[in-house]
């Protein structure tokens, strides 16, 4: 399973579910070994493929960092953080999300939109 790590120390990712929402942002990166690209993206599918049959699930995006960045970012769009907090908490996610390698490194935040 991939490490877990808070991007922000004062906000830890599961303390974020205890804040009710609307729509929120989940961004999320990975450090991702250069070898293990093909494989890391291949359960990353898997994985999309059962949020986004999830209730509140609106959108989700694969980023890869520029010039040969071991940076991937998940940008997913979800109705609330209970809807997301629900997805994540599946048996069937938590099956999935066991298969990634030890040696990525996630960094999950949860943001609320405050100004266009």
């Amino acid at each position: 399973m991939a490490k877990l790590q808070s991007l922000d120390p004062h906000a830890p990712m599961f303390a974020q579910f205890k804040e009710k929402t609307g729509q929120i942002v989940l961004a999320n990166t990975f450090v991702v070994p250069k070898e293990r690209t093909a494989e890391f993206l291949a359960l990353f599918r898997k994985q999309a493929e059962f949020m986004r049959a999830q209730p509140g699930f609106v959108s989700l995006r694969m980023h890869q960092g520029t010039t040969g960045s071991q940076l991937l970012l998940n940008v997913a769009v979800w109705e609330s953080t209970e809807a997301l907090a629900a997805a994540l908490s599946n048996p069937e996610f938590q099956r999935v999300a066991a298969e990634f390698p030890d040696d990525i490194v996630s960094y999950p935040h949860i943001f609320k939109e405050i100004a266009v």
